[in-house]
């Protein structure tokens, strides 16, 4: 299996993630390649190749009905990135996270939910911003 920074680091792969985030997060039950070729505005072939690298590093899923393919996000293996940046976020991070360690299991992951959730919508914020007339 490729190492998951590779996987990620190109520019394509990292573009069908976020299409398949958003979609799920807007209720979709898998994604059609069709739809992510429109959304990328890429061929076909170029966008199975990648989805097929996504696939073996386990950051996708594919569920067949007939002859059409739907591609879900499994965001799994992305803790290991996750787990390599935290160092890297400062010693306010190193607090929170000893405070969350000394919280119950659930309250932990209940604050781990929270985090992730508000890191998104700051992600998605900013690039709702970004693509405002004038910036």
């Amino acid at each position: 299996m490729a190492d998951i920074f590779d996987v990620i680091a190109d520019g394509t792969r990292r573009d069908i993630l976020r299409i398949l985030l958003d979609r799920a997060t807007a209720g979709e039950r898998g994604t059609s390649v069709s739809h992510i070729v429109h959304e990328l505005g890429a061929s076909q072939p170029t966008v199975s190749k990648h989805l097929k690298v996504l696939r073996e590093a386990h950051l996708v899923t594919v569920r067949e009905e007939g002859q059409h393919r739907y591609y879900s996000l499994s965001a799994a293996p992305l803790d290991e990135v996750d787990d390599w940046l935290v160092p890297f976020l400062g010693e306010g991070e190193d607090a929170a996270m000893a405070a969350a360690s000394s919280l119950p299991d659930s309250a932990a992951h209940a604050a781990e939910v929270v985090g992730r959730a508000a890191a998104s919508a700051k992600y998605k914020l900013g690039n709702a911003l970004k693509k405002l007339p004038g910036r």
